[in-house]
């Protein structure tokens, strides 16, 4: 009897899995100083001045601008900063988060 040799299947390395990221939005309004916009992205987001006032430009003339893309949590997280912090000055600056095409 001649024994053939086991062929044996290449093991397969497991995909890694990242979580699903989201698109933070900030949308325009007519009632949030520009400053203030500026100082929530900076204060938020931890952005470059240049960036900051890019992003808050962005939104002013296209009424929606892409903040950052981030994991659900620090989108949700980051969201609700920015809600906290316009709250409590009285201003209805509004950012949103979806999912990332």
């Amino acid at each position: 009897m001649d024994k053939k040799p086991v062929v044996q299947d290449p093991v397969t390395k497991p995909k890694e899995r990242h979580a699903p990221l989201y698109k933070v939005l900030i949308h325009n309004d007519p009632f949030t100083p520009m400053d203030f916009v500026v100082s929530v992205l900076l204060k938020v987001f931890n952005l470059q001045y240049e960036k900051a006032v890019q992003i808050m430009m962005e939104a002013h003339k296209t009424e929606i601008a892409l903040v950052t893309v981030e994991t659900l949590e620090r989108a949700e997280f980051h969201v609700e900063q920015c809600k906290s912090l316009s709250g409590a000055r009285g201003f209805p600056l509004s950012l949103t988060y979806e999912p990332e095409d």
